[in-house]
């Protein structure tokens, strides 16, 4: 095949909207794309102008984004680029669409926590704190984890000491510590 494949980095410029298909889930979300130059004259930096693709996501990558992507939020998205010409009203109209492979959180600014989801359980794919908020069990019901119904699970507990599930290391590394206290910052 010979696909365009592109990186971009960006912000969501709307929310995740998503479809459940035949063939799976669907997910659509705006993507803002503004570079920055370094003004000599000026001596600061200014902001180009901004671009905006559609980004298309499928099955589970769809699932992900919509419980992890909000408005704002910087973003990697890496895919295939698709251009197509359309004719609306008498005009015609360019659209630049990312059929996307990955996507992820830009770390150059700011934190991240990932969160492993488990096949057939949808319900870890919703946004943290979002079960709190609901009042909801942050545990689907009738789930048994590995250390059974009131065990840690895979994710692990808020309540267990930050180490990974199956780790053998008794204290948490200064990176574990520094997660948990980005974790609790609301």
């Amino acid at each position: 095949m010979n696909d365009t494949l592109v990186t971009l980095v960006g912000n969501a410029a709307t929310g995740v909207e998503f479809r459940e298909t035949a063939t799976g889930g669907m997910a659509r979300f705006r993507f803002a794309v503004t570079p920055r130059r370094w003004d000599r004259e000026k001596q600061l930096w200014t902001d180009g102008h901004t671009s905006f693709y559609t980004v298309w996501a499928w099955r589970t990558l769809a699932l992900n984004l919509s419980g992890s992507v909000s408005v704002g939020e910087p973003l990697v998205v890496h895919g295939r680029l698709k251009v197509r010409e359309e004719e609306r009203e008498g005009q015609r109209r360019t659209f630049v669409d990312i059929e996307a492979v990955a996507v992820g959180h830009d770390l150059t600014r700011g934190t991240a926590a990932f969160r492993r989801v488990l096949r057939g359980e949808p319900a870890l794919t919703a946004r943290a704190g979002s079960a709190e908020r609901s009042g909801a069990s942050a545990r689907p019901e009738g789930f048994t984890g590995p250390g059974g119904p009131d065990g840690p699970d895979v994710l692990g507990d808020p309540g267990d000491s930050g180490k990974p599930y199956g780790s053998t290391t008794k204290r948490p590394t200064d990176r574990q510590k520094a997660g948990k206290k980005l974790a609790s910052v609301p």
